[in-house]
């Protein structure tokens, strides 16, 4: 799996696939585990495209902001739809990972 991965402000920005569940959870932590390799700064993950997320995406993200935080870096999480916001919301997940509305917002927070 290929991440869009882009550099703004220092700021590591990934985006998220349409589906993240068990069938792609293992290969997209894997790609956003290369995306990071030589990247001392945040990330975002931009979940704008993001439909569908079950447990396994996000014990993927859970699994890569423990590692991140181990070396004092920070994922946050932006752009999620009404739908994954409330499962985030439920799961606790928004207490765990930041989230923002938007990139923009999602950037200058951790940048």
């Amino acid at each position: 799996m290929e991440l869009g991965a882009e550099l703004k402000r220092g700021v590591l920005v990934v985006k998220a696939h349409p589906r993240l569940d068990s069938s792609n959870a293992g290969e997209f932590e894997d790609a956003l585990r290369a995306s990071l390799k030589g990247h001392v700064g945040n990330v975002v993950v931009d979940m704008t495209e993001l439909t569908y997320i079950s447990s396994a995406g996000l014990r993927a993200i859970l699994l890569v902001t423990r590692t991140l935080r181990k070396t004092h870096q920070h994922l946050a999480i932006c752009s999620l739809s009404d739908n994954i916001k409330e499962l985030f919301r439920v799961s606790g997940f928004d207490k765990v990972i930041e989230t923002h509305d938007s990139q923009v917002a999602a950037v200058e927070a951790v940048g």
